[in-house]
């Protein structure tokens, strides 16, 4: 995969940004009050969004861009252009381990995250600088297993 694969519209980014913040809006967060939201752009230009959803025994809990990225897998995308994920925190928050390996499964190295703090200003890593030397369905030798 190219990176200029991945090589957004300002009107792309624009949309991609202002429905990740504003998925903040649907995490339910009750205890730790930290609020994030993400929305992931597809190869076909559809923008599925997702926040995180705690739970009193907090591993139960999901992260947004989890819930994304899972929301978009069962609608039928495994082609991906970008990933905007958005807190309330100056510097913006980075994905958990935990994501990154999740989003790995689904994207190149080349793959852009935006990461966006309180306001419009984004912090831009590709997956690969967020999870370097990655294990993920190259490693296991053969072609990645088909989606149905």
């Amino acid at each position: 995969m190219s990176s200029s694969q991945y090589t957004l519209t300002a009107q792309e980014l624009d949309i991609l940004s202002s429905k990740a913040i504003a998925a903040k809006a649907m995490a339910y967060c009750p205890y730790s009050k930290f609020r994030v939201g993400a929305c992931i752009l597809t190869q076909s230009g559809e923008y599925i969004v997702g926040a995180n959803v705690e739970n009193a025994s907090y591993p139960v809990g999901t992260c947004a861009e989890r819930v994304a990225f899972g929301s978009a897998v069962v609608a039928g995308h495994h082609d991906f252009k970008a990933v905007a994920i958005a807190t309330d925190t100056d510097p913006p928050a980075s994905p958990c381990g935990m994501c990154r390996q999740f989003m790995n499964e689904f994207t190149a190295p080349s793959f852009p995250v935006y990461m966006y703090g309180s306001g419009r200003n984004y912090t831009l890593k590709t997956m690969r600088e967020l999870l370097p030397d990655s294990f993920g369905p190259d490693d296991f030798g053969g072609e990645k297993v088909p989606s149905p």
